[in-house]
């Protein structure tokens, strides 16, 4: 929470419509208000979200539709079985690099401060790990740079490396 994925896969969205692409967001607070909407936030629940969503992002994906998801899937293991559910190539791992402190700085909802007096339990970052991506395809500074700027980085990331323009089908 905090660190601009939501804000960063809006924003990639918007231009993506706009140079044409037709694209969709899979969102964390959306996803997790309906289909997701039985599960905690034990880590067997959150192995089970991901799984949720990487099989809807490949119906997505199988409907040619660039798919990009917004969530906190603290596992490289079950960011790993999503990779698998698509063919190669067309998993992107985008990771949003932003320090605890931003996060928290960042945090309307005040989950940070309700997690730190123990009030949420397994809250990432705070009282349940969170494993980095160990090769991401991108790293997003969205800590340090405006969201404009990581949209960029992005879209620039997708043109070299011939994902746009879009002839295949792709997840990002």
């Amino acid at each position: 929470s905090g660190a601009g994925k939501s804000t960063l896969a809006q924003a990639v969205d918007e231009r993506l419509n706009r140079m044409g692409y037709q694209s969709f967001v899979l969102d964390g607070d959306n996803v997790r208000h309906g289909l997701c909407g039985n599960l905690g936030f034990s880590a067997e629940d959150r192995k089970e979200n991901i799984r949720r969503i990487g099989e809807v992002a490949k119906l997505f994906l199988d409907a040619g539709i660039i798919t990009l998801t917004a969530f906190i899937s603290p596992f490289r293991e079950d960011r790993e079985k999503v990779r698998a559910l698509v063919p190669d190539g067309d998993f992107i791992e985008i990771y949003c690099d932003a320090s605890l402190e931003v996060c928290e700085s960042r945090d309307v909802k005040g989950l940070y401060q309700k997690a730190r007096r123990g009030e949420i339990k397994d809250f990432t970052g705070i009282s349940s790990p969170y494993e980095p991506p160990e090769n991401p395809e991108l790293i997003v500074k969205t800590g340090q740079h405006p969201v404009h700027q990581c949209c960029d980085e992005v879209i620039r990331y997708l043109q070299k490396n011939a994902i746009l323009p879009f002839s295949r089908r792709r997840a990002i």
